[in-house]
């Protein structure tokens, strides 16, 4: 049953909002040089490893940016550390942030969805890195389910948590999965896109 929601709710999305996602698409283009679409390997279930679909919303050197920024300001590298993320993040474009705040970057994620590298619902996918360092035993329990395009942190809150506060979330929703508490949180992240919280 959720497998074939995920199918059916996800073509459906895929259809209905291409004028959306060709606008997306134009404005990455036209903000700055290199690919719409940026594809970085996630893990997901049971260690399979898959192209996690995004609008790219950072320049194309932002590899390169991160290392330097890391290596020369213990602040930042902290923050990464404990968030995975940075509140400030100069590889992030112009058209990113508008794309992150809204979470229409990640409306390329419909068609790992469609294909069944993803869920609608279940825990976020994570970086190779992510797994050996922070899942640790955790591992099978989290890989044992389809990562999500959305899951309870995202609604809660998303980069305010800590990636141990995520993981915890992350074997909440597992323990306690269900049809209704999908549709809950499906309804809960679309409101979300509209009043965002914690996103950047």
């Amino acid at each position: 049953m959720k497998r074939l929601f995920d199918i059916v709710f996800s073509l459906s999305v895929l259809v209905l909002g291409l004028p959306l996602l060709l606008l997306c698409a134009i404005a990455v283009k036209l903000s700055s040089p290199g690919a719409v679409f940026y594809a970085h390997t996630r893990i997901g279930r049971n260690g399979k490893q898959f192209g996690c679909l995004k609008f790219r919303t950072m320049h194309t050197d932002a590899d390169q940016k991160l290392q330097f920024l890391l290596a020369s300001n213990p602040a930042l590298n902290e923050e990464w550390r404990q968030y995975y993320k940075l509140k400030t993040d100069p590889r992030i474009t112009s058209v990113g942030k508008w794309l992150r705040k809204s979470s229409f970057d990640e409306l390329p994620q419909f068609l790992n969805v469609f294909k069944g590298d993803m869920s609608l619902v279940g825990p976020r996918p994570l970086t190779q890195e992510e797994v050996t360092h922070y899942l640790k035993e955790k591992a099978p329990k989290i890989l044992s389910v389809r990562p999500g395009l959305t899951t309870l942190w995202t609604v809660k809150g998303r980069n305010q948590f800590t990636l141990e506060e995520r993981i915890a979330m992350e074997e909440y929703y597992i323990d306690n999965r269900s049809f209704w508490l999908d549709l809950r949180l499906i309804f809960q992240t679309a409101l979300r896109m509209i009043a965002p919280k914690g996103a950047y």
